[in-house]
């Protein structure tokens, strides 16, 4: 990938954004949401939130590059996850500090799967020239529910190939957290249209030059005809207009997220290594 090698310093770079990514939604849970006990907790130069029951947010993020958190600190962070009833989840880099893979390891972490974080230069990118099939758009807020559906009709429906996702969220659950995220700054929507109809959504965060494209998704009738290509190119130059110098995007092992986005010239940066106590 021209011009940008996996180094510590941009693993660092991603996995600060990433920590804000988590970090704004839970922030969106606490002000829409104000019955629900919303925990942010800065630790080691990452977060650790908890944004309500099975949110896909409730996670330790950004790991690796900020130090060792204190011995005391995770004691208090697994309270408060025991008294709301979630295992302590942490996604730690491949290029993070090895030692805290010791750290967990030590405090009965367990290991449940990998992520791959893949990144794209966008510097020199050209415009796009999409098909004519597929047309994208920024969804109009009278278009909100719409693309709700969409994203979260097309991740419950996921498609099968590469390692299976031990992840397993309620539709309601994603209905609030994507919603949430959407009104998070930094954020903004966009619906896919094939035929005249909706035939997917996504959503994109710009943060420290960083476009993180995330919540993709393609109806089941629409797939395999090029929702995602569209999707994905149309962020790409939106980002690279916005002066992001990186877009990122983070798949499931042998995916076929991860063969779509590979099409477009995307390379594997890094692994998370997923951990889990409770």
């Amino acid at each position: 990938m021209t011009g940008y090698f996996a180094s510590t310093e941009l693993a660092a770079r991603i996995e600060h954004e990433e920590a804000q990514l988590i970090l704004a939604g839970a922030e969106a849970a606490r002000r829409l949401h104000p019955e629900t006990a919303v925990l942010t907790i800065p630790l080691a130069g990452g977060v650790a939130a908890w944004a309500g029951a099975n949110s896909p947010l409730n996670k330790v993020a950004g790991l690796g590059f900020g130090g060792t958190p204190r011995t005391e600190e995770m004691a208090a962070l697994e309270f408060a996850l025991a008294q709301r009833a979630t295992p302590v989840r942490v996604e730690l880099s491949s290029l993070g500090d090895p030692e805290l893979t010791a750290f967990f390891s030590g405090r009965g972490y367990r290991f449940v799967g990998f992520e791959n974080v893949l990144g794209l230069p966008l510097t020199d990118r050209e415009p796009s020239t999409l098909p004519g099939a597929v047309q994208v758009a920024e969804s109009a807020e009278a278009e909100f529910d719409a693309w709700l559906d969409a994203v979260v009709t097309g991740f419950a429906n996921p498609d099968t190939q590469g390692v299976a996702s031990n992840d397993d969220f309620p539709r309601a659950v994603l209905e609030q957290v994507m919603g949430d995220l959407a009104t998070a700054a930094g954020f903004s929507r966009y619906l896919a249209r094939r035929g005249g109809e909706i035939a997917g959504g996504a959503s994109l965060r710009i943060g420290g030059g960083i476009a993180q494209l995330c919540g993709a998704a393609t109806l089941p009738a629409h797939r395999r005809h090029g929702v995602q290509t569209a999707l994905l190119q149309t962020r790409l130059d939106l980002a690279r207009a916005a002066g992001c110098d990186l877009a990122v995007v983070t798949t499931q092992p042998g995916s076929k997220s991860q063969q779509n986005v590979q099409r477009q010239g995307f390379e594997l940066l890094y692994m998370r290594a997923v951990l889990v106590r409770g």
